[in-house]
């Protein structure tokens, strides 16, 4: 076995990845699993964390997106030679939020993989790395051998939030309106046209992201288009401007459902008899509990025929040359940019 693996450290916003060396834990503890990274993917909120949009403890190793191959393991059913993602929250399973409230990915003792620091969790604890550190309290799951990495890697951040975004629709459900066509609405797209909605109209700014819309199952709208009148507005656009088009889309009754706002610069110009006198349901969702990632990956496996999800993400490049993958995001060419040790 290696006895040592290879991560990028990031320091801070403004300074490049420092490749360092860290030593595999001689033993893990009951539950861990040691897995070597096949490749990962590059989320928003890295592209946010390394452009100083976002917080994180410095020094770290971002990523949470990811798929690997088992090298050792102490918990019971996973096995070396198994390939496997990840959830990107561990939660200790005990407390309120994980029992009573089934919101595990807010669990009292959080740990969110690719947002902790350094020295926590044998230093192997985000995926820009060549190996990372399963933690007892995150859930694993076997990726289906007919699954690619590039296809499986950002099901256990944007997908499986989308299920989560998505598992409770309106009682009539037949016009969806998505705002923003990055990768979350995307995949709410297939997602919403797999489950037989029969509109599903996605805006944006974006002309090669709209392009991709019709691709997997959506109707495209151009931002000065209005949209028709729907039963369900999802936001993925990650700013608070879209809110009063969803509000005046919605029919009475409606819902809306918040994913993408998770900046403090989203203060609302919103007042309370918009959502009063339509009669209006709001649900924010942040991230997602382990069965919604399992749901993600059975639903790739079953529409990789129907959905061209593939086409998604980037040909992988080097580790090595993360600085000018994170270049490579932030042109907003492809919906993930792939990294691969």
């Amino acid at each position: 076995m290696v006895e040592r693996a290879v991560v990028q450290l990031f320091r801070g916003s403004g300074q490049p990845f420092q490749l360092e060396h860290v030593d595999l834990p001689n033993e893990l503890e009951v539950g861990e699993i040691l897995v070597q990274i096949s490749l990962a993917t590059i989320c928003g909120s890295d592209l946010h964390t390394f452009t100083g949009r976002r917080d994180a403890p410095t020094p770290c190793v971002l990523g949470h997106e990811a798929v690997g191959v088992v090298l050792s393991s102490r918990r019971p059913g996973v096995v070396p030679g198994d390939r496997i993602t990840w959830t990107l929250a561990d939660a200790c399973g005990h407390c309120p939020r994980c029992i009573d409230w089934n919101l595990p990915q807010k669990c009292e003792r959080l740990f969110k993989y690719g947002h902790a620091a350094f020295a926590d969790n044998y230093g192997l604890n985000g995926c820009y790395a060549s190996h990372i550190v399963i933690r007892p309290g995150t859930a694993a799951f076997v990726v289906p051998e007919n699954l690619s990495d590039t296809v499986a890697a950002p099901a256990n951040c944007a997908l499986a939030t989308i299920i989560n975004a998505l598992e409770q629709l309106p009682k009539r459900c037949d016009r969806v309106l998505i705002q923003g066509g990055g990768l979350l609405g995307i995949y709410a797209c297939a997602w919403l046209a797999q489950q037989g909605i029969a509109e599903v109209y996605c805006v944006d700014l974006s002309a090669p992201r709209l392009a991709q819309v019709a691709r997997f199952g959506g109707i495209p709208l151009r931002i000065d288009q209005t949209p028709p009148t729907v039963d369900l507005v999802l936001e993925v656009a990650g700013t608070s401007a879209v809110i009063p088009q969803g509000i005046k889309a919605l029919r009475p009754g409606g819902h809306y459902i918040w994913a993408g706002m998770v900046h403090p610069e989203t203060a609302l110009q919103l007042t309370g008899e918009a959502v009063v006198r339509k009669c209006l349901t709001v649900r924010g969702v942040h991230n997602y509990a382990p069965p919604h990632l399992q749901v993600g990956l059975e639903f790739l496996l079953a529409n990789q025929e129907r959905f061209p999800f593939q086409q998604l993400t980037s040909p992988p490049m080097p580790l090595g040359q993360l600085d000018a993958a994170f270049k490579r995001a932030a042109q907003q060419k492809w919906q993930r940019v792939a990294v691969q040790p």
